[in-house]
């Protein structure tokens, strides 16, 4: 192998390492049996966007960051979440103290200078300071904040720490507008997010959220679509997220026009962000709303709750194009049709909303949206409703990529969590793996078949002598595609609290090209 060769490969690693995803293009060069394949390695480094958790008084947050135990990957590194609006980057000093404290299993803060209260939280997490650290891959660790105080988080990961590297935030708000439990998936920096669901109602105080995790500052617009069109804007355009900080936006201030169900859509033109939608109801609680898979003719929604008691769909088509949406629930014993709303049509560049009722009577299910020949590219989302009038909560399921290889959700608990699975286009089988507690216990793993077209409320393993909470890391072993939610659920004072988050997957293994092929045509 000569020294050219050997830095093309190590070119294609860094950048396979720094943005999750590298892609070779391989000239047709002869027969296939004459061409090298490509290793596949796991991720180096990645990062998470964690917005701030809520504006109560009465909010009480828990932050939980885990890394899967990843074979091939390196035997150091670190994984921190800060707490954003820094607005400069980490001096060089305080990067060394956290990478030492990582390796001797410390939190990578000082003793004598952070004060914490009996939950393991800053009392004071000033802007840039280590709110939660990994220790060892293969064991969750969790930090909890009260009040509106709980900051939004930075965080990036490294070494033996990136591969799968998943970090969530759960809130409970026992009173107010958006009371009940508000959890959400920290996310990577993007450049565009689709957010069908959101609303400037009168009813609602839905805040878009912002996050910036680099050096320089971001410039973002933000565009508003409801059942007519393009609403107009005052300040939608060029809003400035500072470096290292989090700004949330309210979404009513941005336009006059009231409407129910409004598709946000963010294009950041200067920089990348995290973002997420804060949908709070004056009546019916609130979750967060994350952002759809990208625009495409089929979607999935997985793991609408059996027990829901109200659905509605909204849906938005880019561009100019109408399209009528094939509708099919994914229920137990395969694809059905609702009844009623086997098609729906929605105009392009409108945002269209669609009231399905107790659409899984009592039995888990899935949506699948398929354009004709999958041809007009959609995003979606569902607001589901669990309970009776009067004591009512709500929560949000967004299109959701598959798990093409591996996911993970967080702060699980012994009771009240639910895995849902569904497999729309062929059979496959699935490794679901419980890790360690918070505080202690042993892993668990269990195998499962989910059958063409189903949807499966699996029994999902717990950790032997569990102490804390875990997490529940999906692996697609055989056929598929697979998508995957987990619903989290208590009840409080007769109100059934819930929230559901999908289970894209980790994105944290990376194809990097034999030394045999040709490295000229490199895409990200």
């Amino acid at each position: 192998m000569n020294r050219t060769t050997l830095s093309l490969i190590a070119g294609a690693t860094a950048l396979a390492a720094v943005t999750g995803f590298a892609a070779v293009s391989t000239p047709d060069t002869g027969p296939a049996e004459q061409r090298t394949g490509a290793a596949t390695l796991p991720v180096e480094r990645t990062g998470l966007l964690c917005p701030q958790p809520s504006a109560s008084d009465l909010a009480e947050t828990t932050y939980t960051s885990f890394t899967p135990v990843t074979e091939g990957a390196d035997d150091k590194g670190t994984a921190v979440l800060r707490a954003a609006a820094r607005q400069s980057a980490p001096d060089e000093d305080d990067n060394g103290e956290d990478e030492k404290a990582a390796e001797d299993g410390e939190s990578g803060e000082s003793g004598d200078k952070e004060e914490k209260d009996e939950k393991g939280a800053e009392k004071d997490s000033g802007a840039g300071k280590p709110v939660l650290q990994l220790r060892e891959p293969g064991r969750p660790v969790a930090a909890e904040a009260d009040g509106a105080g709980a900051p939004a988080l930075v965080g990036i990961a490294e070494g033996r720490f990136a591969s799968g590297w998943t970090a969530q935030q759960t809130t409970e708000v026992t009173a107010g507008t958006g009371r009940g439990l508000q959890g959400v998936a920290c996310s990577t920096a993007d450049t565009q997010f689709w957010f069908p669901g959101a609303s400037t109602d009168d009813s609602r105080t839905d805040y878009l959220h912002l996050t910036n995790p680099d050096d320089a500052a971001a410039v973002v617009d933000i565009e508003l679509y409801g059942k007519d069109g393009e609403l107009e804007t005052t300040v939608g355009e060029g809003i400035t997220v500072k470096p290292r900080s989090a700004e949330p936006v309210l979404l009513s201030t941005l336009t006059a026009e009231k409407q129910t169900d409004v598709t946000v859509h963010v294009v950041v033109r200067s920089g990348r962000v995290g973002a997420a939608v804060q949908a709070l109801d004056d009546e019916l609680g609130g979750d967060w709303l994350s952002a759809s898979a990208d625009p495409s003719g089929s979607l999935v929604l997985p793991g609408i709750p059996k027990d829901a008691t109200a659905v509605r769909l909204v849906a938005f088509t880019p561009g100019d194009a109408d399209v009528d949406l094939k509708v099919q629930l994914a229920s137990p014993s395969g694809l059905i049709t609702p009844a009623g709303n086997e098609t729906l049509h929605v105009k392009g560049g409108m945002t269209a909303a669609f009231d399905l009722g107790d659409l899984t009577r009592g039995e888990a299910g899935s949506l699948v949206l398929t354009a004709p020949d999958r041809s007009v590219p959609v995003v979606a989302a569902v607001r589901v409703l669990r309970g009776k009038e009067g004591k009512q909560e709500s929560a949000f399921i967004p299109a959701a990529r598959p798990v093409e290889t591996r996911a993970t959700v967080l702060d699980n608990t012994a009771e009240g969590t639910t895995l849902s699975v569904t497999a729309p286009e062929g059979d496959a089988e699935i490794r679901v793996t419980a890790s360690a507690g918070t505080k202690g216990g042993t892993p668990r793993t269990k195998t499962y078949s989910i059958k063409r077209g189903t949807t499966q409320d699996v029994d999902a393993p717990v950790p032997t002598g569990l102490k804390g909470s875990y997490a529940l890391t999906v692996e697609l072993r055989t056929g598929g595609p697979v998508h995957a939610s987990r619903t989290l659920a208590a009840t409080e004072g007769g109100v059934p609290f819930f929230t559901v988050q999908p289970l894209p997957d980790d994105r944290g293994m990376v194809a990097v090209p034999d030394v045999g092929e040709d490295l000229s045509v490199l895409q990200r």
